[in-house]
């Protein structure tokens, strides 16, 4: 494989990644507000007393959601690795999680009570509610099997330890403009302008669309091993990653993915809470502030200068010693969310977003790059549902767990739309993720001591 990425090889990382991106923010932002604004938008008291509560719908679909994303990612991934096939697992993947995405924009309670002939409301409403739930596994499921699994192993087939830094800084910021293209078009779903049926089905296309370029633009690399290939069967495959021998074999790779593991908990421990906080914390605490006023505008520019000086000093420090990198990284992260815990004024909030940012942006390109070196060649499918365990799964699940506390701690309250007092995200969330993101340092400490020289994959 050569050490220098082409133009097509390039385009399709992009393009791949983009989609991708767009496809798990349909999910992650959207299904929550679909099930707020539309399925459960304009039903009885009765209905909705009648079933769970759109909060415990929300929390079982995400939970529900990450263990399917696990799963699929280890079973598909390993298929792969055993066919040696990418490019078939991520086309039509993609295909099919366009169309599934797409068919979100028919779910609606009079869908659901003519195919199930239901007629009392509260079976409707449970009946839609779990159909979204449903749904939703079958596109994690698609998304896992393309994305997850084939489309980050293929990544890792084609690039090379001097080349990883760099895919994943791009990774890094096509994510936010795939953020942001889901945003823009959400927007009006939310606000009205046009349906949740067009925004599914407008996104789903698109999605759809990619898959089908890959069918012509895709080329499955060709998997190589540094050892003799040995016979093993599919279910030896699917547990290889948790063998004693491998993991002491590949101590580096589980070091840097419990690194990952921690600093994404620390994240997720105030992010699900963070528009919420904004809305009704600072926003509130900043009333009758002009925020187009210079006294905003020149601490938001200055905080942006800073956290883009802050990741190329830090990018450009890792390249000659991932130490020098890494552990002032942690330190910003941990500063900046020390800040966020202090204060609710809007220029103390972006002084404390700057090194928060710079933090976790830098520790994200390289962890995973390093991530991506330290997967035995030709086994890159194998890793992938460690890979989510370490990712996805324990951080999903611990991270909003523990902000739930820190939240329920402050005990601050304000009334929803639908008259119910509801606690309120509280600052004192930022303070318990700056705990969790210290504990990065005892992997990390380990792993900047064992060294991150790596082979070259061609080697």
């Amino acid at each position: 494989m050569e050490k220098k990425l082409t133009k097509r090889l390039w385009f399709n990382i992009l393009l791949f990644n983009f989609m991708g991106g767009v496809a798990w923010n349909v999910e992650n932002m959207y299904f929550n507000t679909f099930l707020y604004n539309s399925v459960y938008a304009g039903a009885s008291a009765e209905a909705i007393a009648g079933t769970m509560s759109p909060t415990t719908a929300i929390s079982r679909m995400v939970a529900l959601s990450a263990i399917t994303a696990v799963l699929t990612t280890f079973i598909m991934g390993t298929l792969s690795d055993k066919m040696k096939k990418r490019k078939v697992f991520i086309s039509v993947g993609y295909i099919a999680w366009g169309i599934v995405t797409g068919l979100f924009g028919f779910i609606s309670r009079d869908t659901i009570a003519s195919i199930t002939g239901l007629t009392d409301a509260a079976g409707v409403l449970t009946a839609t509610v779990w159909a979204v739930i449903v749904m939703d596994m079958l596109m994690t499921f698609m998304g896992s099997t393309s994305n997850d699994s084939a489309f980050n192993a293929w990544v890792t087939d084609v690039t090379t330890p001097a080349s990883r830094p760099k895919v994943e800084t791009a990774f890094t910021f096509i994510g936010f403009l795939a953020m942001g293209a889901v945003m823009g078009v959400g927007t009006l779903a939310q606000a009205g302008t046009i349906t949740y049926k067009a925004f599914f089905i407008i996104l789903g296309v698109v999605v759809t669309l990619c898959g089908v370029v890959g069918l012509f633009l895709l080329e499955d690399p060709e998997i190589k091993t540094k050892e003799p290939e040995k016979k093993s069967t599919y279910w030896s495959d699917l547990f290889f990653g948790f063998r004693p021998s491998v993991v002491v074999k590949n101590s580096r790779l589980y070091l840097t993915l419990a690194s990952v593991c921690l600093f994404n908990v620390a994240f997720q421990v105030f992010f699900p809470y963070l528009f919420v906080y904004l809305q009704y914390v600072i926003l509130p605490a900043n009333e009758g502030l002009n925020f187009l006023s210079a006294g905003v505008l020149i601490p938001a520019v200055l905080a942006v200068a800073a956290l883009v000086a802050g990741v190329v000093i830090l990018m450009k420090l890792s390249g000659k010693n991932k130490a020098y990198g890494f552990i002032p990284a942690v330190i910003c992260m941990v500063i900046g969310l020390g800040v966020l815990s202090t204060t609710k004024n809007i220029v103390g909030v972006l002084i404390g977003v700057a090194p928060t940012v710079v933090g976790y942006l830098v520790l994200t390109i390289q962890l995973n790059a390093a991530i991506r070196d330290f997967i035995p060649v030709g086994k890159a499918g194998l890793f992938q549902g460690i890979r989510m365990i370490f990712v996805v799964l324990i951080p999903m699940v611990v991270g909003p767990f523990v902000g739930d506390i820190a939240c329920r701690s402050s005990n601050i309250t304000y009334i929803n739309e639908y008259g119910v007092e509801t606690i309120v995200p509280a600052a004192s969330m930022f303070l318990y993720s700056a705990i969790i993101a210290l504990l990065v340092f005892i992997p990390l400490g380990i792993l900047i001591k064992k060294g991150f020289k790596v082979e070259e994959n061609n080697d």
